[in-house]
């Protein structure tokens, strides 16, 4: 009887995902993972994202779910190339995945490439995507201590979106616990709490994006 070793999966993984990580910066190209729970509002964030800066910049977003195209619909309605992986069940998106999906992309003076993993705080974490950095979103419609119990999604974090920000008056979230969690975890980690309904807060997540993309491309 043969027995999976979890272990090689995952180094196999890393191997993928540093031939990404070379073809992403020979292309001068950042490339941003983006992880929550279900219902946070990933494909809301895009969506915002990708109208606001068309003017600047040149973008694609690879989606991942489970079984439908919704997001990947949602998100090509604002011009941006979009191409969807449907994991049929699987909890997150591997290197190998995220390589088919570029075959039906145009690279060419790409300059952002989001990477919308499976809703799910525990395993798209695992794996590396030849990403340059990962973003935790929370909505806070969720709990407050998410940070502290999923701490790797925020330790591989360079920021936390805290989304939904505009409900704040009608739930027990505490934004300042939620954000200081995360920054125990991950001392570095940036913190952008914004509403992707109001716009409320989205300007400085604009901002990181520029300040990104300027050290990508040296």
């Amino acid at each position: 009887m043969q027995i999976p070793v979890v272990r090689n999966i995952l180094e196999a993984n890393d191997r993928m995902s540093a031939e990404l990580k070379k073809l992403f910066d020979d292309r001068g190209i950042l490339v941003l993972n983006l992880m929550s729970s279900p219902g946070a509002g990933k494909t809301a964030l895009l969506e915002k994202t990708l109208a606001e800066l068309a003017g600047e910049y040149k973008m694609a977003v690879i989606e991942g779910d489970l079984q439908t195209d919704n997001d990947a619909r949602r998100v090509a309605a604002t011009g941006a190339q979009a191409v969807q992986i449907n994991t049929d069940g699987g909890c997150h998106l591997d290197g190998s995945m995220v390589l088919s999906a570029l075959e039906s992309l145009d690279l060419d003076g790409l300059d952002i490439l989001f990477i919308e993993n499976v809703g799910n705080l525990v395993c798209p974490a695992e794996f590396n995507l030849g990403e340059d950095a990962c973003v935790a979103l929370l909505s806070v419609t969720e709990g407050d201590d998410k940070p502290e119990k999923y701490p790797l999604l925020f330790h591989k974090s360079e920021a936390m979106v805290l989304n939904k920000v505009d409900l704040l008056p009608y739930v027990d979230f505490d934004l300042d616990k939620a954000a200081g969690q995360g920054k125990r975890i991950n001392e570095d980690i940036q913190v952008f709490p914004l509403s992707c309904r109001s716009g409320e807060g989205l300007a400085p997540w604009y901002e990181w994006l520029r300040t990104k993309v300027t050290d990508k491309k040296g």
